[in-house]
């Protein structure tokens, strides 16, 4: 469960001190907007770790117990704090309870980027559940229903589409897409129709297509007798993954293309 919702869920029976990260100067742990709610055993989510976390829990637990009002504070990453980043971390601590769940549900929720996997194969299944823990609303298309698990995360939404392509025109607009079917005539529709609404709508973000170099030359080939021509389809990642990283298993791929992701994401 998202760490979001384990704490709306939590402050139902139980108050919490929120701390959050407002600002920081130089080198820090966490960048602002960054949080960890604490209750008076445990806590959620994380703010760096270390003793800056440790020193902020204590500083949470003594605003909890003592009913006082939101305060900031800054924190210097120094000798003092057995931290040597040399920067800055200035926190707000807030003690919230059941009463502040719609807004804390607005204000902490992440952004999430829309991304598209097609495939529900070893890969696609590796690669859903690496970005599951990433913020990204994912929708996971295949043209085989029951490979779906029963359950699936709540940002993570299965869509069965016979024929598979024909999804492609409901995504998001800035939807990355990962192409990664069983089926090479599959992989060939999807990427047609990729570039069909880049062509007429130009709202898709990164396109990546699993396979060698002889696959994309192959694909390349096939796409420019249709229509389609070499600067359309150099929009098109393949292989896909960061470089560098060796092994064909199932998981290795889907870090390596999160990783990419990511890189693209944040670039």
């Amino acid at each position: 469960m998202p760490v979001l919702q384990q704490l709306l869920g939590r402050l139902a029976t139980q108050d919490a001190c929120l701390v959050q990260v407002e600002s920081t100067q130089g080198s820090a742990p966490r960048d602002a907007g960054a949080w960890m709610a604490v209750f008076a055993q445990d806590q959620l989510g994380t703010i760096g770790g270390g003793h800056l976390e440790w020193e902020a829990a204590n500083k949470a637990r003594a605003l909890l117990a003592s009913g006082g009002d939101a305060v900031s504070e800054r924190f210097a990453l120094g000798p003092r704090l057995g931290q040597c980043c040399g920067g800055v971390v200035h926190l707000r601590f807030q003690r919230v309870s059941q009463a502040d769940c719609e807004p804390l549900a607005q204000r902490l929720a992440p952004h999430c980027s829309p991304v598209a996997v097609f495939g529900a194969g070893h890969v696609g299944a590796a690669l859903v559940q690496v970005l599951s823990h990433l913020p990204l609303q994912i929708t996971w298309v295949d043209s085989r229903e029951a490979l779906f698990p029963p359950t699936l995360p709540a940002h993570v939404q299965a869509e069965y589409s016979d024929p598979i392509e024909r999804a492609v025109a409901d995504l998001a607009p800035g939807s990355s897409i990962f192409i990664l079917t069983h089926d090479h005539q599959q992989d060939l529709q999807i990427t047609q129709a990729c570039l069909q609404r880049q062509r007429s709508h130009g709202d898709l973000d990164l396109v990546g297509l699993i396979g060698s170099a002889t696959k994309r030359a192959s694909f390349a080939h096939r796409l420019a007798e249709r229509g389609f021509a070499d600067e359309e389809f150099a929009r098109i990642t393949c292989p896909i993954g960061v470089p560098g990283i060796q092994g064909k298993a199932p998981e290795v791929i889907a870090i390596a293309v999160a990783a990419q992701l990511l890189q693209h994401l944040q670039g």
